[in-house]
């Protein structure tokens, strides 16, 4: 069975973004050419076939990966080459630039991404898309949480988890440290979560 990985950046606090979608903390021009971090992205876009997306992230990413020279080249063809897979109910349809390769998905995505696991193929990674990862979770179809954790406290923002109304106890599979000062975790879910008291 195909397996669906969260890969995201967060702050300390918990943040995946600024208030107004800010990601300097992070990202910056050429971040990921030459360093761990790019490093650690070019290997997992090379050990999934495909790329899961909310709507947000869609827009953002769209307007910018399709056009990007100042990066790690196989990154961006990887970026580009992928089948992206969009799930957004207000869209009327997805482009990525010339590359012809994001497919909208109007269907609930618990239910999308049920029969997408069934199918022949590798790993499916969701980057980004804070939403769609709060509703797989809520469903339990996330097999693994890759979060980098900056050395940064935001304060404020958006954060990677929300609208949960459960406990969600996951098992740590491995840690490592970058130079940077960030630290990957990895994370599989434990048991199924439980409904808060109260």
């Amino acid at each position: 069975m195909r397996r669906v990985i969260v890969s995201n950046s967060i702050s300390l606090d918990g943040f995946a973004s600024g208030p107004n979608g800010e990601l300097d903390w992070f990202a910056y021009k050429g971040f990921l050419k030459g360093t761990e971090l790019g490093k650690y992205t070019r290997a997992l876009l090379n050990s999934v076939d495909s790329i899961l997306l909310g709507r947000q992230t869609y827009d953002e990413f769209s307007s910018r990966w399709p056009t990007r020279t100042d990066d790690d080249p196989v990154i961006t063809e990887r970026m580009n080459n992928l089948p992206k897979f969009v799930f957004s109910r207000s869209l009327k349809q997805v482009a990525w630039g010339n590359w012809g390769t994001a497919k909208l998905v109007k269907e609930d995505a618990a239910t999308a991404l049920s029969k997408m696991k069934q199918e022949p193929g590798r790993d499916m990674v969701v980057l980004g898309s804070f939403t769609l990862v709060s509703t797989l979770m809520k469903a339990g179809l996330i097999d693994e949480y890759q979060l980098l954790v900056y050395p940064v406290v935001l304060g404020k923002g958006r954060p990677e988890f929300k609208d949960l109304n459960a406990r969600y106890s996951l098992n740590l599979l491995d840690v490592k440290q970058f130079k940077s000062g960030a630290v990957e975790l990895v994370y599989q879910p434990l048991k199924e979560a439980k409904p808060r008291a109260g």
